[in-house]
């Protein structure tokens, strides 16, 4: 199981990334940059590039309504080629909340732009001239489609630094997951329940890898969990209960919060409708706690050492083989400390 570690979007980006100078030491591998609605990504990625030696960096996720497919196939060879082939490029199709309220783009079929954004960045990768012919994406652009009709095909100019960037996609549908396991290096799902990932994912999963390329290699399945180890970091699971409440209950509409239909899939109806009436209706605090107990550890990992133990074999178990670590103590140190654990842990 590889070990990496998610930024925080909200601040702290200067502190964080020196600290990631002793996580890397502890055995960090991987460090994941996010991009909501705040700064964007690659330029964080860039600079994490420069202050590191050997962690892989990866976006996670990079917006992409936001961008022509072409742009993100620029953008990740740039950023592969800066940290010497150290990125994974981590797309995801985000929600209309973000995609319309935003960016102003119309947050239509997204699969299907996901597919060809995957076509479109590998042939870029491959120094191919561009000829792409989708239902999103015409390259060059017709006369018919609204161009000019003086485009012609072009190749990338520099040669990338690999032809194949290695493509993580977060998604969280039927639909959605099957295309991932199919076409893309990794899958990030959220919030991975391992004893009852099967029960949300497991049919979509199966559907996918019966397409999967074999040069794919295996489904790396990338997920985040909060972390905090010893007898005395009860108090920390507060962090985690927030954090679900906010996606349960705030991260989207009545109807249309693909977290809330997560949540509803593992088996927690009622209390789903509880924290989104709840966060809905601005109680924030009595939404956090209506997260029950259980959704609580079985999604992270706080506890005691033989605790994390346990929670780590049945992430093993149950497919997960790269974890995103948010570690949650007030104390660097014990941060430093509990990264080197899970590494020493997962061998």
């Amino acid at each position: 199981m590889k070990v990496g570690m998610p930024l925080e979007y909200s601040g702290g980006f200067m502190q964080t990334v020196d600290e990631l100078v002793d996580y890397e030491k502890a055995g960090l591998q991987i460090v994941y940059v996010p991009e909501v609605y705040s700064f964007d990504a690659p330029s964080q990625l860039g600079y994490i590039a420069a202050r590191t030696e050997t962690l892989e960096i990866a976006s996670g996720i990079m917006q992409l309504y936001s961008r022509t497919p072409t742009l993100t196939a620029m953008t990740a060879a740039g950023l592969d080629y800066v940290s010497g082939g150290r990125f994974t490029l981590g797309i995801g199709a985000s929600g209309p909340q973000v995609v319309e309220g935003f960016h102003g783009v119309p947050y239509q079929q997204p699969l299907v732009r996901i597919r060809e954004v995957i076509e479109i960045c590998r042939a870029v990768w491959r120094r191919e001239k561009l000829e792409y012919e989708g239902r999103h994406f015409q390259i060059p652009l017709s006369k018919e489609r609204g161009g000019t009709g003086l485009g012609k095909p072009l190749r990338i100019i520099n040669q990338p630094v690999r032809d194949r960037i290695p493509i993580m996609v977060a998604a969280l549908g039927e639909k959605s997951v099957a295309q991932v396991a199919a076409m893309a290096e990794a899958w990030e799902p959220i919030f991975y329940f391992p004893e009852r990932a099967h029960r949300v994912w497991g049919e979509s999963l199966e559907r996918g890898l019966a397409k999967r390329d074999p040069e794919l290699g295996p489904l790396d399945i990338v997920t985040g969990v909060g972390l905090a180890i010893g007898d005395d970091v009860e108090e920390l699971t507060a962090v985690a209960r927030d954090q679900l409440a906010l996606y349960i209950g705030g991260m989207g509409a009545r109807g249309k919060n693909f977290y809330n239909d997560l949540a509803i899939g593992y088996g927690y109806e009622q209390e789903a409708k509880l924290i989104q009436d709840l966060y809905l209706d601005g109680r924030k605090a009595e939404a956090a706690a209506a997260v029950p107990d259980e959704l609580v550890r079985s999604t992270n990992l706080i506890g005691p050492l033989e605790f994390v133990k346990e929670r780590l074999a049945a992430l093993d178990e149950n497919g997960v083989t790269t974890l995103m670590l948010s570690p949650l103590s007030k104390d660097r140190s014990r941060r430093v400390a509990d990264i080197a654990t899970i590494r020493d842990l997962v061998g």
